[in-house]
């Protein structure tokens, strides 16, 4: 009977937590899950330069910086999303699908 109370306790535990979950808990979920897995083929991307269409190579510092920027764009964009669904905004839904476009998920 001992072993029951635990099993019956993390039952009570997580129906709480889903109960708290917003409209877009689960779609954010998904995104941190497939950017973050190792060799993942989705993740922060930024838009074309003028310079990279004009043919221009980029050096190893330019490519950092990109990546730095278009990382810190995809981190306001996902906090942005779990800001909107924990207020249980369903605007978050928009943001999904930004963050979706920002990783390449579309």
């Amino acid at each position: 009977m001992r072993r029951l109370v635990p099993v019956v306790g993390l039952g009570f535990i997580l129906e709480i937590a889903g109960a708290h979950a917003g409209p877009c808990t689960t779609a954010i979920t998904q995104i941190e899950q497939a950017v973050n897995q190792p060799n993942s083929q989705y993740g922060p991307t930024a838009r074309q330069t003028v310079g990279a269409q004009d043919s221009h190579q980029p050096t190893p510092s330019s490519i950092a910086a990109a990546e730095k920027r278009a990382n810190a764009h995809y981190l306001e964009v996902l906090n942005k999303a779990k800001t909107l669904d924990a207020a249980n905004n369903a605007d978050c839904q928009n943001v999904v699908k930004e963050l979706k476009d920002l990783v390449g998920m579309q």
